[in-house]
């Protein structure tokens, strides 16, 4: 039985459970304000070495400056995780962001994801944000996840984040 909990940076070793691999049939791209689906056909490998270190390097991170994680455990193993960041972000710096969600593929459809978001958005309110800002990685998988838990494509991409992600889907959620 999976038991979900707060996590510390001490912890991020953990996210090397994760197997982040996936097909993914196509990814979106935005355009004029509009999505389009691009074919991509092809499998996402679990982490290398490289991408490992950012990710570590990222929630070690925002746990550091204030940030929440809240991870899926299945005995001592990390199923699933997600961070909310620590930065206010927005022209009412009422929105704070999802920055991390990672289901480990084995346990993806089994409502982890969701129980994990529902957990990060009651941190959000808990701490006065009205809106999650979600950039979420293009893939259809990503994207299809976020819209049905009620993200939306927002026209107030924030600058930042968009500068380092310029691919992934900028959305936000009322909370």
């Amino acid at each position: 039985m999976l038991h979900y909990r707060i996590m510390t940076a001490e912890e991020s070793q953990k996210i090397k459970d994760i197997d982040r691999s996936e097909y993914i049939p196509f990814i979106y791209e935005i355009e004029n304000g509009k999505m389009t689906a691009i074919p991509q056909n092809h499998e996402c490998q679990s982490w290398d070495e490289t991408t490992f270190q950012e990710i570590k390097t990222r929630f070690e991170y925002e746990l550091s400056q204030g940030g929440t994680a809240y991870g899926a455990f299945d005995g001592e193993r990390l199923a699933g995780f997600g961070v909310l960041a620590h930065q206010w972000r927005g022209e009412e710096q009422d929105q704070l962001q999802l920055d991390l969600m990672y289901v480990s593929r084995s346990y993806r459809r089994q409502g982890i994801g969701s129980r994990i978001i529902e957990l990060l958005e009651e941190e959000a309110r808990a701490l006065g944000a009205k809106w999650l800002y979600i950039s979420s990685t293009e893939t259809e998988s990503a994207v299809s996840f976020y819209q049905s838990h009620g993200g939306a494509l927002t026209s107030q991409v924030d600058e930042e984040l968009f500068s380092k992600e310029p691919k992934d889907i900028h959305m936000l959620k009322k909370l």
